[in-house]
């Protein structure tokens, strides 16, 4: 009896483990069931996260990136980050050494590399938070209300997520005071 009961806790202390971990495609990135499969050009991806009352980002990431892997297991894995971005954002991934064609705002069509080095991108993840409008002849990163370079924690993100979708980046209120405003009240609620 002793066995069979160590022999279910060994399967289980190698199983849970792997369906936590996230999903790799066949191009080496970590998957999502948020993420969008779409043609990369941005001008259409922002019309089609408008029109579902949705607001555009988009993430770099590369193969083997060891933060990439920490954004996936640890914080997008959280049912309140992952429903939060399923709910509020339209998501595409793009591959910082791939090869893919993109087409920026501008009309530049360019692979998913050159995309990278054109909008000053070096570190992955890097996530770009787009506005609902943005004028023809302007690029991506320069557009982009917000950029996330690196992995951050589960309140971090979904703080950030939370406030750029509030537009909090048009108030007098910068993302650090209300990320410290928002532990503030979560530690009150939970003293209550």
């Amino acid at each position: 009896m002793l066995k069979r009961l160590l022999a279910a806790l060994a399967v289980l202390m190698v199983a849970v483990p792997m369906a936590l971990a996230a999903v790799i495609g066949d191009d080496g990135l970590h998957k999502e069931p948020w993420m969008r499969d779409t043609f990369k050009d941005m001008r259409e991806d922002l019309a089609e996260a408008n029109a579902e009352g949705k607001r555009l980002m988009v993430i770099f990431e590369q193969r083997g990136c060891i933060y990439c892997k920490e954004m996936h297991e640890n914080t997008f894995s959280k049912p309140e980050v992952a429903q939060y971005i399923t709910d509020n954002y339209f998501v595409v991934q793009l591959n910082m050494h791939g090869a893919t064609e993109v087409t920026d705002f501008d009309g530049e069509v360019l692979t998913e590399s050159d995309m990278a080095k054109k909008w000053g991108l070096m570190f992955t993840p890097l996530m770009l938070f787009l506005p609902e409008e943005v004028p023809e002849d302007v690029a991506a990163n320069r557009a982009a209300v917000v950029s996330m370079p690196g992995a951050f924690g589960p309140s971090t993100t979904y703080d950030l997520l939370v406030w750029v979708r509030e537009h909090g980046y048009d108030s007098d209120e910068d993302f650090q005071r209300y990320h410290a405003r928002m532990i503030t009240e979560r530690q009150q609620d939970t003293t209550e």
